[in-house]
């Protein structure tokens, strides 16, 4: 798709942590500012259909980021929620998609999608054989229902739309609020905070054993506009950095990156989540030559160096 030529390009979760940077993407690739359509949930709330049609009249474009989202205590609290706003607030969207005759839909699914024993790299031929991980399986399925619903309108009404599966994002002006951060950003603002009132320990979730994968928020926007502009397949695509490290392992570099010098604790009474997390990311390569640049060493320091600048509010 060649954005330069896009009259309407409606960026659902476009104020967000990651859709501030898929707005400066496509922009950079193109777009113009004044095309771009960025809807707040304080006055257009997604989980209404006439809201979506409001919204999708008239786009060539949709990029549906929007999503209620949280660590593991917040998928804990509130799966009911998660399921029920992010599988509603898709289907409002496809279905206003596939009437206003877009030319293209981008949605963006979630790793939290595969089964919770699926073999390390998740191939996404392995999407469907098993039951995802508990603690995420709520949101995941919710999100995963989007991509049959996709497909089936591709079958039936000739809708252009596809489904990426970020993994665990991270960066600046990242959430970092201790009730339902990720574990980037909840890590960095307990070492921080127990450096500054020389705190004697840091106590985190679970034994530290899970791997994790982490993708920098930008390198996640440059894929998103890169499959808006080059992919156009039925098949679902990860997207990730391919870069694994365990719990304990990162907390371990974020303690000598914030020059915290306590002790580290483990919480074994909380859940780890899913064991392992790796994605082969071949196909975002081989499909639209999208390949992750930013290291996690290099990500995790500009992100430190952010939360610093903010006074560590």
């Amino acid at each position: 798709m060649e954005l330069s030529k896009a009259k309407k390009i409606l960026v659902t979760g476009g104020a967000g942590f990651l859709g501030k940077r898929v707005c400066e993407e496509l922009i950079a690739h193109g777009a113009h500012k004044e095309a771009l359509v960025i809807p707040r949930s304080r006055t257009h709330d997604l989980r209404r259909r006439e809201v979506c049609e409001e919204l999708v009249s008239g786009a060539d474009l949709v990029i549906h980021l929007a999503a209620k989202v949280g660590g593991i205590g917040f998928n804990q609290k509130f799966p009911g929620e998660l399921f029920y706003d992010n599988a509603i607030m898709g289907i409002h969207l496809i279905e206003a998609a596939r009437n206003a005759k877009v030319q293209k839909l981008v949605v963006a699914g979630t790793i939290c999608a595969y089964p919770r024993h699926t073999p390390v790299p998740f191939r996404e031929e392995d999407l469907w054989n098993g039951y995802p991980e508990e603690t995420n399986a709520p949101y995941g399925i919710a999100k995963k229902s989007l991509l049959v619903m996709l497909q089936s309108y591709r079958a039936q009404y000739g809708l252009n739309g596809i489904f990426l599966l970020p993994v665990n994002l991270y960066g600046p002006e990242d959430n970092f609020d201790l009730e339902n951060s990720h574990v980037i950003p909840a890590l960095i603002r307990k070492f921080v905070e127990a450096k500054s009132t020389n705190a004697s320990s840091v106590t985190m979730w679970g034994d530290g054993s899970p791997t994790r994968e982490f993708f920098h928020v930008r390198d996640a926007a440059r894929g998103i506009v890169a499959a808006a502009m080059k992919y156009d397949g039925a098949d679902p695509v990860n997207l990730g950095s391919s870069e694994e490290i365990s719990i304990r392992d990162l907390a371990l570099l974020l303690k000598e990156m914030t020059n915290f010098s306590g002790e580290l604790r483990w919480d074994t009474t909380k859940p780890n989540g899913q064991e392992r997390r790796k994605l082969d990311v071949s196909r975002a390569e081989k499909s639209f030559n999208f390949r992750s640049q930013i290291s996690l060493r290099e990500g995790l320091k500009e992100t430190i160096n952010w939360w610093m600048s903010q006074g560590s509010r």
